[in-house]
């Protein structure tokens, strides 16, 4: 299972909402570049990248910080927030980023999405899918749509999808353990997607019931910031 954790940057620094709300956020005062170069050196491979100004602003903002952690680390980085347009997406990737997050986008311009699968590569568009009662939001998690993560998903992955982020919005930033069952129903209806889990990690148990359950990979934020999990314990559930 690859563990990605997680910077969450406004302004050029590390923050953490709560379910998504910009009115509960919490700055812990982190260099994002150092937060990188911490997370490396202690054997983590991966990074979760997300650019809240961009998420907010609906354009890509924080390219800079992605920049100089993929120039001063060897972390594999996915970026996510405000990714729009071909501009954006060509900025992520220009800038380092190995993998893209897509997920407003991929609900109001489906065709657009498929386009850059097409286009990029499968292997580096992920569906960010972030879910509240299966239901999945868009707009830095401001809007609720009528779609279904199961419609998403029915719909891109017979073109190709491969990467799957999932976040359950009820639980992000609240340390209150992971939806097993939520990604146990995704795991088993489409077997052939990669599925990272994301919100409410804050143990290692969290972490154990998705090795169980073979899931591709896990997003920690919070949790390292709060120190309920260590980073030696992250390493120890990460595969190479």
């Amino acid at each position: 299972m690859i563990v990605f954790p997680a910077i969450d940057l406004i302004g050029g620094k590390c923050v953490r909402l709560t379910e998504g709300d910009f009115e509960r956020l919490t700055d812990y005062q982190a260099d994002p570049v150092d937060t990188a170069k911490k997370y490396e050196d202690a054997g983590l491979s991966h990074l979760h990248l997300v650019d809240l100004d961009g998420a907010r602003n609906k354009k890509v903002t924080q390219y800079k910080i992605l920049e100089k952690i993929c120039s001063k680390t060897n972390l594999k980085v996915d970026f996510g927030g405000g990714i729009k347009t071909d501009d954006d997406l060509r900025i992520v990737f220009e800038s380092g980023g190995a993998q893209a997050n897509v997920g407003s986008l991929a609900v109001s311009e489906p065709e657009i999405f498929e386009a850059w699968m097409v286009e990029y590569g499968s292997d580096r568009i992920i569906l960010a899918a972030d879910v509240r009662d299966m239901k999945v939001a868009a707009h830095a998690w401001k809007e609720t749509s009528p779609i279904s993560i199961f419609d998403l998903l029915d719909r891109f992955e017979p073109r190709g999808l491969i990467y799957l982020t999932c976040t359950d919005i009820s639980r992000d930033g609240k340390l209150t353990g992971v939806n097993h069952e939520l990604y146990k129903t995704l795991m088993e209806k489409y077997p052939a997607l990669r599925v990272t889990a994301s919100g409410g990690v804050h143990h290692v148990k969290d972490l154990q019931g998705l090795l169980e359950m073979q899931c591709f990979g896990v997003i920690v934020g919070k949790a390292i910031y709060e120190n309920k999990i260590r980073l030696e314990e992250l390493v120890s559930f990460q595969l190479n």
